[in-house]
């Protein structure tokens, strides 16, 4: 199982980015997949997912609104379009994939996954 995420880099306040997690070893269909992002000194936080069975979408409440998770079966790629973005949104930003069907309270938790990728790096300049 590997995962690559890309699409990070530098955008002023109020620009947009699209990140891209391509995936192998796997196929999405059995893995819900996720986005994770970690600023300098905090801990790394849950972004949004998209479930396995049904393609429920969980966004963060900071992220709502502004930011959209989609995947591509075909290409075996999620996608993060991020839009109106904030020097806040500054961070590493990581997917995520597990073969697991999470929850509300479960979602955001990067426990509840088990395979990850290195990070894109997103700066946002004020």
């Amino acid at each position: 199982v590997q995962l690559q995420a890309s699409g990070g880099g530098l955008v002023q306040t109020g620009g947009s980015l699209r990140l891209s997690c391509a995936a192998s070893g796997f196929s999405l269909n059995y893995y819900t997949m996720c986005w994770f992002r970690q600023a300098p000194g905090k801990e790394r936080e849950g972004v949004s997912c998209i479930r396995r069975s049904d393609g429920k979408k969980y966004y963060a409440q900071s992220v709502k609104g502004r930011f959209t998770i989609s995947r591509d079966n075909a290409k075996n790629t999620v996608y993060l379009d991020m839009n109106s973005l904030g020097p806040e949104d500054t961070a590493v930003y990581y997917c995520e994939a597990g073969a697991v069907s999470p929850i509300q309270s479960s979602w955001a938790s990067s426990r509840t996954y088990d395979n990850w990728g290195q990070g894109t790096l997103v700066t946002v300049s004020s």
